[in-house]
């Protein structure tokens, strides 16, 4: 996290270790970074810690409202302000949390929309150039939509986490939550055609690394997926998101398993799954009348 002029009451150090010791990404830590960054610019400029309230916070979230910011723009923000001050809570740096009864904004539910397999098929099957390049950028969007990978997760994979003998790739997942998820035969064939080719300086391990030999950063892959996506005729945006989407859709409309596709995703919450996946629940209510002895129906 790279500090930014600010008042003195954002202790940036001691905070990101705060992070880690959490088990936060990089990606979220950053994330923290900017909203603290942004709340810092709105609040008055002579403020300390303890002169912070509750109506300070709710004037600035009106602000954002204001300026277009969205719910869940919103309701993450906040978020990210609550465990700052939960943070300066602990150090005793302040007597109580001015977020603590603040109400997030209610967010609609916004899913993405998987993308039909295939389609994904047709522009995952088309001839890829062998530059090491392009090689690099199909065994990523490989991995992405063949094991749902969040960006985070593929950003910090190392060359230890692939098992591509057993058919496996080891995963740190959110709070380093570590999870174990099957390679396709796909994905271990971009994988091996691409560690021939691969850039990297002396110590690099990350499984993925740019043309200086450096491991790829988030916005970099998102950058590559939106040329190949041009590149091979998709017809339309794809995302990270969306293909880990695309993949949990797909498993699911096949196997009917949603505790399979929870554990494939990492998620610790099941209907978080839900969510994520679109869940038809007219299929699971067709289960429970076929299976459950006490749920039959009569034909009348």
């Amino acid at each position: 996290m790279q500090p930014a002029p600010s008042p003195n009451w954002i202790l940036w150090n001691e905070f990101f270790q705060y992070l880690q010791q959490r088990g936060l990404s990089p990606l979220t830590s950053s994330a923290y970074n900017r909203d603290l960054i942004q709340l810092s610019q709105i609040l008055p400029a002579n403020l300390t810690s303890t002169g912070i309230t509750r109506l300070h916070l709710v004037g600035a979230l009106k602000k954002l409202s204001g300026m277009g910011d969205k719910p869940a723009s919103l309701a993450r923000k906040l978020s990210a302000w609550r465990t700052y001050f939960n943070f300066l809570q602990q150090q005793g740096r302040i007597t109580s949390n001015p977020t603590s009864n603040i109400k997030a904004p209610k967010a609609g539910a916004r899913l993405p929309k998987a993308v039909p397999a295939e389609k994904l098929n047709h522009a995952f099957d088309q001839p890829t150039a062998s530059d090491p390049l392009s090689l690099r950028d199909q065994a990523i969007f490989e991995l992405l939509y063949g094991s749902g990978l969040r960006l985070g997760e593929l950003v910090q994979l190392d060359l230890h986490h692939l098992m591509l003998d057993e058919h496996w790739v080891h995963v740190q997942g959110k709070g380093n939550k570590q999870r174990q998820v099957p390679l396709g035969q796909k994905s271990i064939a971009a994988l091996q055609r691409y560690l021939h080719h691969r850039y990297a300086v002396a110590g690099e391990n990350a499984v993925f690394t740019s043309q200086r030999g450096t491991r790829l950063s988030a916005r970099q892959i998102q950058n590559r997926l939106n040329v190949w996506s041009i590149t091979h005729s998709s017809d339309r945006h794809l995302s990270p998101h969306m293909l880990r989407h695309s993949f949990a859709s797909h498993v699911l409309q096949s196997a009917h398993d949603i505790r399979a596709v929870q554990e494939l995703l990492g998620h610790k919450s099941i209907s978080t799954t839900q969510q994520y996946t679109k869940l038809d629940f007219n299929h699971l209510a067709q289960i429970y009348d076929n299976t459950h002895p006490r749920a039959k129906r009569r034909n009348k």
